[in-house]
């Protein structure tokens, strides 16, 4: 099959998984090169952005600390000595391609390979360590004096084969019965699903103070403190490949929430929160502008998106 790269989780693939050399990760789609460090992918606008990088002993600096990683762009290397002898630049195609994936909220997949020597490596051939999100990039000067461009990445929730909250509880609750005539066989069985990073959606939630960037309204339960919901403005899974960061979350009560999932509410290129019913009867109403905090840096591409997908749905229902 062909190599077909994109962005985010490779359906079948889980973190942890082994491969002989880059000709199986490759052949896996989880990254498109048998060589170069950075993988690349065209996006829907024809632009190259980054989907995925490998760890392989490539610069000397490089830093690999398990959750977080600092990593070395492209460029200005002696392939035979393993350093620097030139500057690098973000003119760069995979550099660029990497600071565009930045610019843009999207997600890294890691390959770790068994020549980076570190305590996170595989000693032999390759392994697959789930997303990293490009929390910050620089332009430095590295080890041998020549500036190199810097990105840090941190490690974002995996996908994993595991028993759902529901069938723990079920397993636990059939153990403690012994007559098996008064009840059938039952199987457990593992699914595959999604294990959302709740540090996202809690920091978003935190940094409102559970008031809904909406309508404005703040629900307090009974015990005193608010409740909102973080709701991915492109949605996860493999139909919409969202990413689980920040810059794909919106603080939201629950109503908001539903409208928003279900293309009631879009949001306009200006941040106005357009009421899609009622604006097909009053074009020229006046709709509030989302609240934002200068510490939420939203994806102008997600909320495009979701603007974009739910005007294809309803023109054609």
């Amino acid at each position: 099959m062909a190599n077909e790269t994109f962005v985010g989780h490779v359906d079948g693939v889980l973190p942890g998984d082994r491969f002989e050399d880059r000709e199986a990760v490759k052949a896996a789609n989880l990254h498109s090169d048998n060589q170069a460090g950075i993988s690349t992918s065209k996006d829907t606008d024809g632009c190259w952005v980054a989907n995925a990088i490998a760890l392989n002993g490539g610069y000397e600096d490089d830093e690999d600390h398990g959750d977080w990683v600092r990593y070395t762009g492209a460029g200005g290397r002696d392939q035979s000595r393993k350093n620097q002898v030139a500057d690098q630049d973000w003119d760069h195609r995979t550099n660029a391609a990497l600071k565009r994936s930045y610019d843009r909220g999207y997600p890294v997949r890691i390959i770790r390979g068994h020549k980076a020597k570190t305590k996170y490596s595989p000693k032999s051939g390759y392994s697959y360590d789930g997303l990293y999100a490009i929390t910050d990039l620089r332009m430095v000067s590295g080890k041998s004096g020549w500036q190199i461009c810097q990105f840090d990445l941190h490690r974002l929730a995996d996908v994993r084969e595991e028993l759902t909250d529901v069938e723990r509880k079920v397993e636990a609750a059939l153990a403690d019965f012994t007559d098996q005539e008064k009840f059938p066989e039952t199987r457990i069985t593992t699914v595959q699903r999604i294990v959302r990073d709740s540090s996202v959606v809690r920091r978003v939630k935190e940094l409102y103070g559970h008031q809904c960037q909406v309508c404005g309204t703040r629900l307090v339960g009974g015990d005193g403190q608010g409740y909102s919901e973080g709701a991915h403005i492109r949605p996860l899974g493999k139909l919409h490949r969202g990413p689980d960061i920040e810059q794909n979350v919106l603080c939201l009560c629950a109503n908001c929430h539903v409208r928003l999932d279900k293309g009631a509410l879009y949001i306009a290129d200006d941040w106005r929160v357009i009421d899609r019913a009622a604006a097909a009867v009053q074009p020229h109403e006046e709709f509030p502008e989302l609240n934002r905090s200068p510490r939420h840096n939203i994806g102008t591409d997600y909320i495009q998106y979701h603007r974009e997908w739910w005007d294809k749905q309803l023109s054609t229902s």
